[in-house]
Parts: C-alpha cells; structure tokens; sequence
C-alpha cells in the first residue's frame, strides 16, 4: 500500500519550498511514483529448491507509490520488464494498491501495469491518512449521507476513475485485460443471498465494463459467484488459500457460464485470487514447532508449490469437452491472479512470490515492495511449471510431516476475512471521527 510522506518528490513535482505554509497544509495527498536511486538493502537467501530463489542482484532503482502532500502527478517511466512479463510471458502485471490522485496511475501504466486491486485494507489506509478526500467527504455528509454511504462514495468514484485509465487495455485485449476490482463488503462473507445483491449493486453502480467484483471464495460465497457469473457480470474472486477451495471457485464459474443462458460470454470474465506469501506465514510456522532438519528445510516452499499445482490444476479443468463447449459461445478461461506476493518473512529474496510464478493467461498482483523489486531484478521467463514434480513432492513431504493442507486453507480464509472485516470497520471509525474532526456530525 502507499506509504505516507510529508516530503515532495523533486523530480516529478513541485518542491516544498515551491508553495506556502497555508497552501501546503491544503494539499491533497497525492501518490508520486519515486524512481530516484538507492542503494540495495542486504538480502539472507533461501538455500535449496528451484522453487524458491536466490538473488544477489543490488536494487537499482525505486518504483514505489506513495502519497506525499504536493500537488502534480508522476512522469512518465521507459519500457520495463513488465512488458517483457506481458508480452513474452502471457502474464498480466497489475497494481495491488489505489488512492487519490487516481492520475499517478499513469506512470505505473505507462511502465507496464495493466490493471488494479483493492480491498478494504488498501481503502482504510487511503482514505484514513489522506486529506484528498475531504472535500468530497464533506459535501456527502453535508447531503445527509451517513458515514458508510460515504464510503462507498468515495471508493466508487476511485474504482470508476481508476477504470477509465485502463480502459484502453480493456479495448486494445477485447475484454481479457485493464480491470480495476473492487470488493463487496467483508461483512457479507457469510451471506450468500447479500453478497449477491451487494455484488449486483457494485456492479450496477460503477458501471464500468473493466470493473471486477470482488467476492470472497467463502463456502457460503461460492453459490454467490456462480450467481454474479450467471447474470453476466464479471468476478475477481479473491481469498483463496487451497487447491480444494480453488476447484470449487472454478466450478462454480462453469456453473455460473453455463447458467447465464447467453449466446456470447466473451464479456463475462472471472479472475481467481489464489493467496500465496501468507500460506508460508503460517506453514512456516508449523514447520518450526516440528523442528526436524527435514521441516526446517521446507520453510518457504510450501507457497510456491501449492500455487504451481494449482496451475496444473487450471490447466486441467479449462480443457476438455465441457470447456470447449463454452469456448464456442466465446467463453475466456478463469484467470489465476497470484495475490498476497510481497515478502512477509525479509529473510527471503523479495521476489520469491513473483518469479517463480510466470506462466501464460495469469495475473500476478503486486505491492509497491514486489513491484519495485520486480522491475529492478526479475528475469522475465517461464516458470510456473518448470518443475511440478519438485511441486508435488514439497507438497506431499509437508503432508507427510503432518501439515494438514485443509486447516492451513480454512485458517488463512478465517485470518483474511476478519482482517479485511477490521481494516472495514476501522476505516468507518475513522471516518466518523473525520466528519467529527470537521465538525459535521455531532459526537
């Protein structure tokens, strides 16, 4: 997400000393992409495994977002490797972060970012640490609107800005890039009914053709998606931690295909978040209450085989006679969206969620850290399924030494879902005490 800055970006904005006191106490706050160059941060490496990767390359350059409290928006960046990743790879690169000015995503799209993720996470730190948003804000609570009816406000018109960016990603790949996600409410993770109207009211009201809802890939959530499928809207169904679950979301994106009754389905498209550097957070963590040279071994490998399976098992079930039949009536196969890539555990190269997962019609969502990285010193190649054998023994040896693969997926699910719930109720606290701090709303 973006961090927060009081200081100006020099090269791609006016300087501090360029406005005065009162004008600065003003100022929205803006993200600023900042390439100015620094020195690399010391890395420890992972020791063995193909699947998770050494690098000792020194970071050249930053490609960070962040919002500063000046005015303007970012230049405009050469070609990256994350051309390369699209055009050589198949793999789509989008940006796991939005906030206002929504125009400093031009530079990010003119280095090769082609769409972007939210969540309530990335919306709490936003819109509760910038002043860009007051003014809008103000006039909704001066309308009447009570403080999550705001909210939703001031996120729609992010999405709805965000969406006209990538718009001509979306026309120039016919449908199949340059979306902009945005996610029903976490409180309806659990209700399957709501989530399906809260997702018809997203989509309705956006009203964007690049615009995916998001719905979590809950078991009460999963009838929910084929539903939204079924009525032709496109899903970005986020939160998946296993390959059980994943399997589920696929079906049910047949299901929803198949039961939408179109003669064309080239417009309904689906992406499906399958979680990754969060599974070792927490299977590292059972492989260090076992303590066996062996379990210690797998530290930081049980992410990256997981998700290599699930390619495998993408490839499996959007093939065949079923698929082909939907193919005929212009159906696009289920994207796998790499998400949670940044590098929790910094004893890890900060790729190690990146690299290791190319591979055609994917989608990998990066933070500013794995985005930065990436650009820096990622080589750009195919490696998804370099290796699935070495995937599927790192996988059975964790089983063999106990990890229970169904606790780990239904652990992370319970963890995410109550994150994204506090982030939520967090940033209408905070929003309360903004209308408050502005005198709007009487305590």
């Amino acid at each position: 997400m973006a961090s927060i800055s009081k200081l100006s970006t020099p090269n791609f904005a006016p300087s501090v000393s360029d406005f005065s006191a009162s004008s600065r106490s003003s100022q929205h706050a803006v993200c600023c992409v900042d390439l100015s160059k620094r020195p690399a941060a010391s890395r420890n490496l992972l020791s063995s495994s193909k699947l998770s990767l050494r690098s000792n390359h020194p970071v050249r350059v930053s490609l960070v977002v962040r919002c500063s409290k000046v005015d303007g928006n970012g230049s405009s960046v050469k070609r990256t490797t994350l051309h390369d990743l699209y055009e050589k790879e198949g793999q789509s690169p989008w940006y796991d972060n939005l906030c206002r000015p929504v125009t400093d995503l031009i530079p990010l799209i003119e280095s090769g970012v082609r769409g972007v993720t939210s969540n309530p996470a990335i919306f709490q730190k936003a819109i509760s640490t910038s002043s860009a948003y007051n003014d809008q804000f103000r006039e909704l609570v001066q309308s009447g609107k009570d403080i999550e009816s705001a909210y939703w406000e001031l996120v729609v018109k992010d999405i709805q800005d965000a969406c006209k960016l990538f718009e001509p990603i979306y026309d120039q790949t016919d449908g199949a890039d340059g979306y902009v996600s945005v996610e029903v409410s976490p409180k309806l993770a659990d209700d399957t009914e709501n989530t399906i109207e809260a997702a018809k009211w997203l989509h309705q009201w956006v009203d964007r053709p690049n615009v995916y809802i998001k719905i979590p890939a809950t078991a009460p959530c999963i009838p929910s998606i084929k539903e939204v499928i079924a009525r032709g809207i496109s899903v970005n169904v986020t939160l998946i931690f296993s390959l059980a679950r994943y399997e589920a979301v696929i079906d049910a994106y047949l299901d929803g295909l198949e039961a939408s009754g179109l003669s064309d389905l080239s417009r309904v498209t689906s992406v499906a978040s399958f979680f990754v550097s969060r599974v070792d957070t927490l299977v590292d963590k059972l492989l260090e209450k076992i303590g066996t040279p062996e379990a210690l071994d797998l530290r930081g490998k049980a992410a990256n085989a997981q998700a290599a399976l699930a390619y495998q098992l993408y490839q499996k079930k959007f093939s065949g006679p079923r698929w082909e039949a939907l193919v005929k009536k212009g159906a696009k196969k289920q994207r796998l969206l790499w998400a949670s890539t940044s590098v929790k555990n910094p004893a890890y190269p900060d790729t190690l969620y990146v690299a290791p997962l190319i591979g055609p019609d994917t989608v990998s969502t990066m933070p500013d850290q794995a985005l930065q990285a990436f650009v820096d010193h990622g080589k750009v190649a195919r490696t998804i399924d370099s290796n699935v054998s070495e995937a599927e023994g790192i996988y059975s040896a964790l089983e063999k030494l106990g990890i229970d693969w169904s606790y780990v997926g239904s652990q992370l699910e319970l963890e995410g879902v109550e994150s994204f719930k506090k982030s939520f109720d967090s940033l209408l606290d905070s929003l309360q005490e903004k209308a408050n701090s502005l005198k709007l709303v009487s305590l």
